[in-house]
């Protein structure tokens, strides 16, 4: 990697915040939040490690993310190769997930953990740490967060915190940022502008990728709440087709369970240009007919919407676990539970859509219509979309974030040095 020429101020000053004359010196953690692409990860985890460097030798330190392989690609490779050119010397230890960082007569531990969900705390736990850097701290859940935080008993410990902005009413938002100076924490918001790497013309691409309330929170850095349409970049112009390819090289099966709710199945095609297009689709509202199926009835529907295709799988909402058994019980197709984080599950959608890799076919006439009423719950005080005309959303998205996008695998580790 070609070495690093110049920061920017607020890039040195989330850098620097630590060392003895900052205005920041005393400080306990330091807070960085703002747009993407805004050169915060970098300085924050090379300040980091030079920090921790500094301060310390032969002690623990957290690395954490939402998952392991999301971190190391976007935090730790970068910051081995800058401190590889820093004069640091580290040995990776890919499958117990701790780097050993050594230089003259220093050496230190930093130990890799993903807070993915609820149950992740429990991975943390045990540890002594000298400190702890969140990388997309808004991706993890409070408990995770709070217990490696409580990890941190060695004098002069310090948290360091990254993370693009989300709802105003995330608890983050309200008990760090809102409270940076009860926490004793020095607070930096970046903008595009603090990162001089980027070219104007890499600037103004970004500006133009994202509307609304995901432009106000990616660009412009705010804790927004979203408002309007769930997915305002869906454009029938671009995303709608009224051709079926001969044949397609894959085919899968999404499908949203319900019972007195509407069911809702889509099959999808990979085409040869790389996109997914859903074919067709089986829709049944049985408070719309006054009629309500049974799970065998489904099965049959389901294979008549797959007919002669070769299904690679069908992805079920993960809570139809009696549809999911008769599936099974058949033994014609794969049946897999869907990822089902709806926030993150929405933003795989959204990418997706910006990105031309999903169409529709003009026949799916249900997954059209709820494309222009899945709009957002703005009395819900979080990010969650209205629960109706949301059934081919929900059958959209487990497709989506299980088949087009699917979540990376999670490291589990446990440490006993105290």
């Amino acid at each position: 990697m070609t070495p690093f020429t110049a920061f920017s101020k607020k890039q040195l000053t989330a850098m620097s915040w630590w060392c003895p004359g900052s205005p920041y010196h005393s400080r306990d953690a330091i807070i960085c939040d703002g747009a993407v692409r805004s050169g915060k990860t970098l300085s924050m985890s090379l300040g980091f490690l030079i920090w921790a460097m500094s301060s310390f030798s032969d002690t623990d330190f957290a690395i954490c993310g939402k998952t392991v392989t999301a971190l190391r690609r976007n935090l730790v490779t970068p910051l081995l190769a800058h401190a590889a050119a820093l004069g640091f010397s580290c040995t990776d230890k890919v499958s117990r997930g701790i780097i050993t960082v050594t230089r003259g007569r220093t050496t230190n531990r930093f130990y890799l953990f993903g807070g993915r969900d609820e149950g992740s705390a429990a991975l943390i736990q045990g540890v002594t740490l000298a400190g702890v850097l969140f990388d997309e701290t808004a991706l993890m859940p409070r408990s995770f967060v709070e217990q490696a935080i409580a990890r941190c008993s060695v004098s002069g410990s310090r948290f360091w915190f990254n993370c693009n902005p989300e709802h105003p009413f995330h608890w983050f938002y309200r008990g760090w940022i809102l409270q940076a100076e009860k926490k004793n924490a020095c607070y930096l918001h970046f903008t595009m502008e603090d990162n001089p790497s980027l070219t104007p013309e890499i600037k103004a691409r970004y500006r133009s990728l994202y509307e609304g309330s995901f432009y106000r929170r990616f660009i412009l850095g705010e804790w927004t709440a979203a408002a309007g349409a769930v997915y305002p970049m869906f454009d029938p112009h671009r995303h709608v087709t009224d051709d079926l390819p001969a044949h397609c090289s894959r085919y899968v099966i999404s499908c949203d369970y319900g019972t007195l709710n509407p069911t809702s199945m889509g099959l999808w095609g990979a085409l040869d240009d790389g996109r997914w297009l859903r074919l067709r689709e089986y829709y049944h509202d049985a408070r719309q007919t006054g009629r309500q199926l049974t799970d065998e009835e489904y099965y049959t529907a389901l294979e008549r919407l797959a007919g002669g295709c070769e299904i690679e799988a069908v992805v079920v909402d993960p809570s139809a676990a009696s549809f999911l058994t008769t599936i099974r019980r058949h033994g014609r197709f794969r049946v897999i539970p869907a990822k089902n984080d709806v926030t993150d599950g929405i933003r795989r959608v959204s990418d997706a859509l910006r990105a031309g890799t999903l169409c529709f076919h003009s026949g799916c006439t249900d997954i059209l219509r709820e494309f222009g009423q899945y709009v957002w719950d703005e009395k819900a005080g979080c990010d969650k979309p209205k629960k109706q005309n949301d059934h081919a959303m929900d059958d959209l998205r487990y497709f989506v974030s299980t088949i087009l996008t699917p979540e990376e695998p999670f490291f589990v580790g446990t440490v006993a040095r105290r």
